[in-house]
């Protein structure tokens, strides 16, 4: 079964044969015991695969010359080319048990023991919000796509079959934008949201325009029914306030929003979130964003909100004072990873809800183990991190009764996961 590279010059040939799959998503040849790590491949296949320049453990798969049982079809013409996606060549149920199993290994090296509950699949109709690249390619033809695997080039594309539905039009879109900036010379990023108003997008890299640039990105911006359309967070137009729904409120996005990455993720994450957090009635939402879990918690609890991106706290605000039926929602500018909450003033809440960035939480960690709240509920999108901090909550006196591993971000090897810690 040959691969899409297998036409690449064959100078540095190697015969491999696959152990397992690692936790990025390759495939693990053990090479005289030292990990060689192959990508697209499964356990029991033997490739054929050659040298990564400047990366002595990496191989790119040339061939497969005995392919798995396990192997399926990919979906998408893009697959192997496009960096976004590690596997889709892997029956569903043994990749969803891979997937959960990576969390419970990291427990284990972390020294945690707990129960791992079963992999949540959440998603749904697919991601909601994407960033393209905009790029000038060889003989000054513009490229408008996602980052090649392994390598700084674009990958053009014209659809992408992992995205919500609410995303159509986006690549068009996205091209035709791409078109008369790229003359500027710079890169390009357009970040692109999915919002019940319409599409929201931001572009990034052109540096300052003229006015007349500014006019013509207005233009095509209404030409493809933008919903509003922001540079570096500039407005250039606004057709109508891109709006989504969270829980009973109705919230503007920010212009460049951090939201989860599907809406099944965000709903199966705050519905784990509202059942550890069920019978607090003074709740502290930290790293709290545009307010996920707050608008949520909202509706049994008094909630207090963190965040350092004041933006974020500002549309959280606005949308839970105009929402009726809330409890009161108190939102706060904050950066919690130099001023994070110190136990004295953790001391009225019931329970605290963390959901830091990719880097962790360890500051605030420290501080909550030195508290007395009686239930912390962790939200990570890194396993490695949250096994840090978590280990910081245990030795602090907190017991870890569960993990709930929860899958938004399919066909990679990135996995989320929300914690109950109790003392």
């Amino acid at each position: 079964m040959a691969t899409p590279n297998s036409s690449s010059a064959r100078a540095v040939v190697e015969r491999l044969l696959i152990d397992h799959v690692g936790h990025r998503g390759d495939g693990v040849a053990l090479a005289d015991g030292s990990p060689l790590y192959v990508p697209y491949t499964l356990g029991g296949e033997t490739v054929e695969a050659a040298h990564v320049s400047g990366h002595p453990d990496r191989r790119r798969l040339l061939a497969i010359e005995t392919a798995s049982p396990e192997r399926v079809a990919a979906f998408c013409p893009h697959f192997t080319v496009c960096g976004g996606c590690a596997i889709q060549h892997w029956q569903p149920d043994l990749y969803r048990a891979w997937k959960r199993n990576l969390v419970v290994e990291m427990l284990k090296q972390a020294r945690l023991d707990c129960e791992v509950a079963p992999l949540v699949d959440a998603h749904g109709l697919g991601r909601r919000r994407m960033t393209l690249h905009g790029r000038m390619g060889m003989h000054d033809v513009l490229k408008v796509g996602f980052a090649a695997a392994y390598s700084h080039d674009i990958v053009p594309v014209d659809r992408c079959p992992i995205l919500d539905p609410g995303l159509d039009g986006a690549l068009d879109a996205a091209w035709a934008l791409a078109e008369p900036l790229i003359r500027i010379g710079k890169p390009l990023d357009i970040q692109i949201t999915a919002t019940g108003t319409g599409l929201d997008v931001d572009m990034r890299g052109s540096g300052p325009l003229p006015a007349n640039m500014i006019a013509t990105l207005s233009g095509l911006a209404e030409q493809h029914r933008l919903a509003r359309l922001t540079r570096h967070g500039e407005l250039v137009l606004m057709r109508t306030p891109p709006v989504i729904a969270i829980g009973a409120a109705q919230l503007t996005l920010p212009p460049g929003s951090f939201l989860q990455a599907t809406t099944a993720g965000e709903e199966a994450l705050a519905a784990l979130v509202a059942n550890h957090c069920r019978r607090a009635k003074h709740i502290a939402d930290l790293f709290c964003g545009v307010g996920p879990f707050a608008l949520r918690l909202a509706t049994s609890a008094r909630v207090s909100a963190f965040d350092g991106d004041a933006g974020a706290v500002t549309a959280l605000q606005k949308a839970a004072t105009a929402t009726s039926g809330l409890k009161p929602v108190k939102a706060e500018a904050r950066d919690l990873f130099r001023r994070p909450l110190m136990p004295q003033e953790l001391r009225d809440f019931d329970a605290v809800v963390f959901d830091p960035p990719r880097q962790g939480a360890q500051a605030q960690a420290l501080q909550l183990a030195a508290s007395k709240v009686g239930t912390v509920v962790a939200v990570s999108c890194n396993i490695a991190t949250f096994a840090r901090d978590a280990r910081i909550l245990v030795d602090g006196g907190y017991r870890l009764e569960g993990v709930t591993p929860v899958d938004q971000f399919r066909h990679t090897p990135h996995v989320e996961l929300v914690a109950r810690l109790v003392r």
